[in-house]
């Protein structure tokens, strides 16, 4: 096992891809490091997103007859909530070692794990899910990339869908320059901006302290498509 620290594993990885002009293929360059033992990634819990967590246990969706997506799915524990309660859950990542490692973990999964790619995504899925989890993927590409990731995101959502989006907040007034990434964090405006999609609307967005960082806050937003 590595002895460097995972945040600054996937940071060094993350730049090497960026230097190759590559900025998705650090994800299962980091993923294959770690099925190696020569990284771990750092928002791998091996559970699901307590921000998740608290959304369902709020919120008691009913997913019978319903479908999810849940996007940069990685190693399936958030993908594994959501098949729970009841969704048809198609879970993707870029990353095929991520996909494995999921399929690996979860060998009685209800979910269905693919490689797949959020900026060239299959026209099927297009406003197909019932339900998005969207879960610090678009706070791990660079900021240049992030809008088109959003509206790739929205793209989704089928109409009366809903949008669940957790990211890692950053102050309104920084610089993008002075963003050390990845993760490259989101304001609140780049978070309000997933409503920019036709027929998408917010509406709940709160913020609270990381769970593994008091120090650092989270958004939690949810959005509907009418």
């Amino acid at each position: 096992m590595s002895e460097e620290d995972p945040d600054l594993a996937s940071r060094r990885i993350a730049h090497e891809s960026l230097t190759r002009d590559d900025p998705t293929g650090w994800f299962e360059n980091l993923y294959s490091a770690a099925a190696d033992g020569a990284a771990v990634v750092p928002w791998d819990r091996g559970t699901a997103n307590p921000l998740l967590t608290e959304w369902f246990e709020a919120s008691e969706p009913n997913g019978t007859s319903k479908t999810a997506v849940v996007i940069g799915a990685g190693t399936g524990w958030d993908a594994e909530l959501v098949a729970d309660r009841g969704y048809q859950t198609t879970a993707f990542d870029i990353s095929p070692t991520a996909v494995e490692t999921a399929q690996r973990n979860h060998p009685d999964s209800q979910a269905q794990y693919v490689v797949a790619d959020l900026f060239n995504q299959p026209a099927e899925w297009q406003h197909a899910f019932d339900l998005v989890v969207e879960i610090y993927t678009v706070q791990a590409l660079p900021i240049a990339l992030q809008a088109t990731a959003i509206q790739k995101v929205g793209e989704l959502v089928a109409p009366g869908g809903t949008l669940v989006v957790i990211a890692s907040a950053r102050a309104e007034g920084q610089p993008d320059a002075e963003v050390e990434g990845p993760p490259w964090p989101l304001t609140k405006a780049t978070i309000r901006s997933f409503a920019s999609a036709p027929d998408l609307r917010l509406i709940e967005l709160d913020e609270s302290p990381s769970p593994s960082n008091p120090t650092a806050t989270r958004w939690r937003a949810e959005f509907l498509r009418d």
